[in-house]
């Protein structure tokens, strides 16, 4: 089993806060710190960036200078440096939104090598000045994110980026290329445009065992509009819903037509101005409105965990562009639906709108297959996960069991989820397994292992709540994998003695060698009851108050200033020194150092009202 370097070890718990890393981020970031090339195939959501992030700060701390970081939005990069910053992480961007002394501030500390990580635009990478510039500093790494877009044969291909190969004549550092969408005739391509030697590709899985993938054969928009009304309300109180349409025209006539039947809803495209976009993303962001209704303009680095629903209202342009597009559905792993309503007449609109656009989709071959590919997904009539997980690996996968082909047409997708026959589980690594066990020795009772799994998944489920499983402070942490892996860790380590069963007719897990206390008579489980805290007390609301006063007055969104896991954790734990603080999962050194002070005086405040 491959294990991380105390170095990296060491960045990964202090700076980031994490105590281990998800599937295949491990082996991009041992392969770039050994000083090898490196292409990493991982799907949205998956922690693209921090594969490029925990080597920039060991290449910083054994003196091997700045890594450059190559993005091809403004708005992505300034998203990733605020982060970044709220680290404590030496962070800049150059781009066309700054002044001349801002830009001008920014190349002074990179010439002075102040900074850990640089953003650079492709368009800025491919100027001349900006290669003379790098020649007079040392430069530890170069990571090209969304690098499928220097393939002809990637979904959003830019001339730009064909540039960044060049680079390679006068850099001797490492090169890592990051995309979430690549088939492998993509990944051979990225591998020669960048003359990357001998590089190490990291596939991580394109599965998502808790989307429910589904093609509706629906030909007008009228009945369109009518199938999205009515799977809109079946998702009401569940969580957001994105609908992507083709056009701009499209986006706002379908927003009218929702917000007709009584729904909060907001729509987001380029032709807007730049305020109206920021304000309908910003009341989506803030739970105001529940549905938006977007072009693919509403793209990169967006990440809601809640997002229940995504329907595309036409076929896209492009498998590639389906699925990272679907994929910001269910990013907590809670059961969610993706929808393509298809007809042929949304292939005729695509391959116009493409052609119209020329330079971002060269190529009469590249446009023939790409559409080629979406109606066969769309007609066929295998798994529609497998299909996709195919489309990008060539490799066969199992069944899903909750598509649509699979269950026909499923009303109660978390059922059908249920039903599904298992599949080969992955075998959790050490520090995985430990997790299970500090969870359960966490627990105030014992719990069912499959409960215990869905927790720490990260599931909100209502259930969990009364089991106490909501407030672990390992809640979440094993995002990463299946319930069904989790499942059969908590097996093994059952096996081993390392945890016991309690109960005979619903067995459950304990720790072995720990007392369970006596179940409390009616009278003392009505008291309890009527004492039990609430998820969100007073303590919460503060806590969540001050989060969104931070996250205003550094200009962050707020799961940057600490996500809602800490807020858990805190409440469950109430440290009350720096050094219980620094044992919550998500605070690194630097978040303690800015937010301590404040998140100790708060838990002062409220001392006495457990």
């Amino acid at each position: 089993m491959e294990l991380p370097s105390s170095l990296v070890q060491k960045v990964l718990t202090e700076v980031f806060g994490l105590a281990a890393f998800r599937p295949g981020q491990l082996a991009a970031v041992n392969a770039v710190v050994g000083g090898r090339d490196a292409v990493v195939l991982l799907p949205t959501g998956g922690g693209k960036s921090l594969c490029y992030q925990v080597p920039a700060l060991v290449a910083r701390r054994q003196g091997k200078g700045t890594t450059v970081v190559v993005s091809p939005l403004i708005a992505l990069m300034q998203d990733q440096v605020s982060a970044l910053l709220g680290l404590g992480i030496s962070a800049a961007a150059l781009n066309s939104h700054q002044d001349d002394d801002a830009r001008r501030a920014v190349v002074s500390r990179l010439l002075k090598g102040e900074l850990d990580l640089l953003y650079v635009s492709p368009e800025r990478a491919a100027m001349e000045g900006f290669r003379r510039l790098l020649e007079k500093v040392s430069v530890g790494l170069l990571a090209i994110d969304e690098a499928h877009c220097l393939s002809q044969w990637g979904h959003d291909f830019r001339p730009e980026y064909l540039r960044l190969g060049e680079l390679r004549k006068f850099l001797s550092c490492p090169v890592i290329a990051l995309t979430a969408t690549a088939t492998t005739r993509v990944i051979d391509e990225i591998v020669d445009q960048l003359v990357l030697a001998n590089p190490v590709v990291v596939r991580g899985s394109f599965a998502r065992p808790n989307l429910q993938f589904r093609v509706e054969h629906v030909r007008t928009d009228v009945a369109r509009i009518e199938a999205l009304i009515a799977a809109v309300r079946r998702h009401q109180g569940k969580g957001r819903v994105i609908v992507y349409c083709s056009t701009r025209k499209k986006a706002e006539t379908v927003s009218k037509a929702l917000k007709s039947a009584g729904m909060r809803c907001g729509y987001y495209h380029a032709g807007r101005t730049k305020l109206a976009r920021e304000r309908a993303q910003n009341a989506f962001e803030a739970g105001r409105t529940r549905v938006l209704v977007a072009t693919n303009a509403f793209g990169m680095g967006i990440d809601y965990s809640d997002v229940r629903l995504i329907v595309h209202f036409g076929a896209p342009g492009s498998l590639e562009a389906y699925y990272q597009e679907a994929g910001r559905a269910g990013r907590d792993g809670e059961a969610s639906v993706c929808t393509m309503y298809f007809g042929p007449g949304d292939l005729v609109t695509q391959r116009r709108l493409q052609e119209r656009e020329g330079g971002a989709t060269s190529g009469a071959a590249r446009l023939a297959d790409s559409l080629a590919a979406v109606e066969r997904y769309a007609q066929g009539q295998r798994c529609r996960q497998a299909m996709l997980c195919e489309h990008f690996t060539n490799d066969p996968h199992l069944d899903c069991g909750i598509c649509d082909v699979c269950a026909g047409d499923v009303a109660d997708v978390a059922q059908a989820m249920a039903a599904a026959p298992p599949a080969a589980h992955v075998v959790l690594p050490e520090p995985y397994r430990a997790t299970i066990v500090e969870a359960v020795a966490a627990l105030r009772r014992p719990v069912g292992k499959t409960n215990l799994a869905r927790a720490l998944r990260g599931s909100r489920a209502k259930a969990l709540s009364r089991l106490g499983l909501l407030s672990l402070p390992q809640h979440g942490a094993l995002k990463a994998f299946e319930e069904r892996d989790i499942v059969a860790a908590v097996e093994g380590l059952l096996q081993s003695g390392a945890l016991i069963r309690k109960g005979m007719k619903y067995p459950t897990v304990w720790l072995p060698g720990r007392a369970v206390r006596a179940t409390s008579t009616s009278t003392e489980r009505s008291s309890i009851s009527s004492s039990r805290r609430p998820r969100y007390n007073d303590f919460v609301r503060s806590l969540e108050n001050y989060r969104r006063r931070m996250a205003r007055s550094l200009k962050w969104k707020p799961y940057m200033v600490f996500q809602q896991r800490v807020i858990v954790a805190l409440d469950k734990q109430r440290p009350a020194t720096r050094d219980a603080l620094a044992k919550i999962p998500g605070l690194g050194t630097s978040k303690i150092d800015r937010f301590g002070n404040d998140l100790l005086e708060l838990l002062r405040q409220h001392a006495s009202a457990r």
